[in-house]
Formats: structure tokens, sequence, C-alpha cells
């Protein structure tokens, strides 16, 4: 990998040189006693370049099978590990994926309202419990035999050997390609999960495996890449650092890095928080591009970026003294979203007053005002560490809203990060709960112009996304985080009112 400014402190660098060899060796004592356990059940991902080899006749014969039933899409349900990896290597061999990562109902509706008849779904998650994709997979199946179309000719899954969604598919006789148990899932880009759906959408995924194995066979040399950057990273000029792909050959890539490092290092009121920014210019913070046109770049194939930013997150994390394979609050949020759902369970979602109300924007806050301006304000008028935007909208359809982050990270001079709800709390929301208690937060839901059923429950799409946007802000609020949400009585009027708000700031 080639690398650019990066200039850390020498004894960061001495201290990683030193257990290059141990990480290499898969030392699962390396972040100390209480993370043992885990990472002794998640270090596979360091020979995955080498060991995934094994799935290559597997992937050949799954993608013969594709052709010969005649697939021309594909969609990828999947979150956070299982649908970041795969989006990008689409992204960068130009292939078309079609990842469905939200509960959105318009975003759901989106991509099975229409004939599904040379369409081939790839459920992707280690256990199948994860409640988004456990429902786009019910969802998916409704669909199929609504329009009388066998499922076992649509449908392929990706999990752990023995997890109940193994167990389901092969009882319903779906194609099951398994991945290694002992990889968690934000360190799966070169596993079953990364190369499944990169395989079916034509891609040669041993360039990937080749390339990866060419980057890794040099992190440990003494003042390796792997060692100067994840020295610099823990610095606390970096506690913020933007990454920028755009005009690089990784589009998507800084996506997939915010969840890694986010998710691994933020934890016990420490952590890295990664910047998706849209450009190199105009931040106060470092930047990273992959392109060489910044102060702070990292160049190398798509593989050895892969492997590069793994390396390099759990490194970082040993100098943190973090797990980096934990996700403690992740399952806060989970359980909050199930709270609401069995609370919602007859009267349908209840919602709190309103504190003001636009002609297209409801606001809930804790703080009073007179405009969508003033909310706007009070989210960063007390000097927050950083803002978060979380929008539970259609990604796709209400990508105008993404604007919001450089207007308000301009008028605040601070920070600010951008989610699209609810895949975002399979990245930084751990980092949001469980990382340096300095942020502030602002939600963005919507009024959903379609319902969607979710089979063999009480509950639809409409539901489950409120559930999760609310349950979320339970959790923020019991932290006594400041939080504001703004909700889209019309998304298209109300997101042009937010921006015309947010550029008067």
């Amino acid at each position: 990998m080639k690398i650019k400014g990066f200039n850390p402190k020498s004894e960061n660098v001495a201290a990683l040189n030193l257990i290059t060899p141990r990480l290499a060796a898969k030392d699962s004592t390396l972040w100390g006693d209480a993370a043992k356990a885990e990472a002794a059940i998640r270090l596979n991902w360091i020979d995955l370049p080498s060991t995934s080899r094994d799935l290559l006749p597997v992937l050949d014969a799954l993608s013969a099978w594709s052709r010969e039933i005649g697939h021309k899409e594909f969609v990828l349900c999947g979150m956070g590990g299982s649908s970041l990896a795969p989006e990008v290597i689409a992204a960068t061999f130009k292939k078309s994926l079609t990842v469905l990562d939200s509960t959105d109902p318009d975003h759901v509706a989106a991509v099975l309202s229409h004939n599904l008849s040379t369409t081939c779904f790839v459920i992707g998650s280690k256990s199948g419990s994860t409640i988004e994709t456990a429902s786009q997979k019910l969802a998916v199946e409704a669909e199929l035999e609504k329009q009388g179309l066998d499922p076992r000719n649509h449908l392929v899954v990706v999990t752990d050997p023995g997890s109940p969604l193994d167990q389901q598919a092969r009882s319903a006789g779906l194609r099951i390609v398994n991945a290694d148990p002992n990889v968690g899932g934000r360190f799966s880009a070169l596993s079953a999960f990364g190369l499944t759906p990169a395989a079916l959408i034509g891609v040669d995924v041993s360039v990937l495996l080749d390339d990866a194995i060419d980057a890794a066979s040099t992190f440990t040399h003494p003042d390796s890449s792997a060692v100067i950057v994840a020295a610099s990273l823990v610095e606390s000029s970096m506690q913020y650092v933007g990454f920028s792909d755009r005009g690089s050959n990784v589009p998507g890539l800084s996506e997939w890095i915010e969840q890694l490092i986010a998710e691994s290092t933020g934890k016990d009121e420490k952590g890295i928080l990664p910047v998706v920014v849209e450009s190199s210019h105009d931040a106060s913070y470092p930047i990273i591009t992959f392109d060489g046109s910044s102060s702070f770049s990292v160049e190398g194939s798509l593989g050895g970026h892969f492997i590069f930013w793994e390396w390099v997150t759990a490194l970082a994390s040993y100098l943190l003294k973090v797990d980096p394979f934990n996700q403690p609050n992740v399952t806060e949020a989970k359980e909050k979203t199930g709270a609401l759902l069995e609370r919602w369970k007859n009267s349908g979602v209840v919602s709190p007053q309103p504190v003001f109300e636009s002609e297209n924007i409801a606001v809930f806050a804790g703080t009073s005002g007179s405009s969508i301006k003033d909310f706007l304000h009070h989210a960063f008028a007390h000097k927050p560490g950083y803002i978060a935007l979380m929008a539970y909208l259609h990604r796709g359809a209400d990508d105008s809203i993404m604007e919001l982050r450089s207007l308000i990270e301009k008028a605040s001079t601070t920070p600010t990060t951008f989610g699209w709800g609810p895949r975002f709390l399979h990245s930084t929301g751990q980092f949001h709960k469980g990382g340096p208690r300095v942020g502030s937060f602002i939600q963005i839901t919507g009024v959903s112009e379609k319902a969607w059923p979710i089979k063999g429950k009480n509950y639809g799409f409409e539901t489950l996304v409120m559930a999760q946007a609310l349950g979320d802000n339970e959790a923020l609020s019991a932290r006594e985080y400041p939080i504001v949400r703004f909700h889209l009585k019309n998304r298209v009027a109300g997101i042009s009112e937010l921006l015309a708000a947010a550029r008067s700031l």
C-alpha cells in the first residue's frame, strides 16, 4: 500500500512493530484479558486472503446455476458488514447490485414491487436473527410466492454453519454458502459475505484475494504502512478523521471504513470517528483520500484496502486498549426496538407530541424554538465534539438530504457525520453510545407513502422503521445526549425546508 503524509509518534510505531507478528499469528491476548474470549473466535479474517480460495469452486458452481436460471438482476439483503463490502466491490468493478439494507417501506417497495422472475436475492446474515435482514427475507419470500415463483430458484443464503438461518434455509431447500464462523461481520469483506454476491454479479473474486495477499505480505515488516497509519489514527489530532473516495478507484470505500473503524473502536468512551466527506477541502480535521489528492493518502487495490484497513483497525484498537471485535451497544438498540414493537402491538405507533410544527415538518426535542432554524442551531450551540445526522429515509430517492451534512458542518465548524437509518446502527451507532460522550444528534424521519407487510408479523416495515428510530432516540436520550427529531410530513417539501433552514444558519 502506498501511503502519504502520516507522521506518528515513534513510541506508538515501536509498540506496533513489536506486535505485528503476534497479530499475524492470531494472538487473542493482544487486547487484554476481557477481550481474549471474543478475540479467540474472531481472528480468522487474518487468513481470509488464502483460506477464501476454498470458496472459489463453490462460487463457480453457484454462478453457473444462476446463469442457468437466467438471473439478470441481483439484490443483496443484509446489514453492516454483510452489505457494505459487496456494495464497494460492485461499484469498483462497475457491476450492477441492488443493496437492500433498509427497513424504510418506500425503499422495500421500490425493490420488490415489480416482476421478480429474473431476480436473484442474496440473504446475508451470520445468524439470521438480525431484525432487518430477517424481515427482508420474509418480505422477499412472500412477494416471490405472490408472483408464483419458487423461492428455491431465486434465493441464495450466506450464513454461518449451523446458524438458525442455516437450518431454516436447508429445510427449505435453498442454496447456501457457509461463511467462516470465526470472522466478525465487519471484518468479513473477503469472506463468503463479500465474495458470494461479488461472484454472482460477475466479479473475478480471485483478483481481490490475490491483491489482499500481496498487500498483507508487508504488514509485519518494521514500520509497515499498516503500522504507520494505525499509529497515526490514535493521536488526538485524528480523533475525527475524514475519508473521501470521490474520483478514486475505490468508490464507496469510505462508508465501509466508517463502519469498520467506528464500530470497532467506539467503546469504553474512547474511539476514532470517521467522517465520510464529499471532498478533501474545507474541513477542520484531517482527511484521507485514496488517490493521492490530499495531505493524507492511502493508495492501493480494493483487495489490498480491505485487508489493510482491517489490520489498521486491529492495531489502532491495541493502542486504544479497546476490544475491536465486540459491539455491546448495538444490542441495546435492538432491545429497545423490540420493546417498542411489543408496546405498539395493539395500539400501533405511538409518538409524543411535537414541540413545534411547520407546514412540512414536526419537531420533537427537549428544547423550544419558533423555527426549524432555531432547532438546527440548538444542535450545536453548546459546542459539541461532533454532530451526527441520522436519516431514516429512502436511500436512493431521498438523497438530497445528504447535503445537510456539509451545511451543518460549515455552520457549526464541528465534525458532522451522516448516516442512513437503520444501517448506521450497525456502524457509527456503536460509537454514538459507546464512544466519547461528546455527540449531538439530529434524527430525520418521514411519513411513508407506502405500507409494506412483513409476513407472519402483526406490524409492517412502516412500524419497524419507526420503532428503530424511536428506540435509538430512547437510548441516546437515556444518556442525556442532546437530540432533536425532524419528522417530515411531506418528504420532498420537508427536505427542501430543512435544507433552506440550514443554508440560513
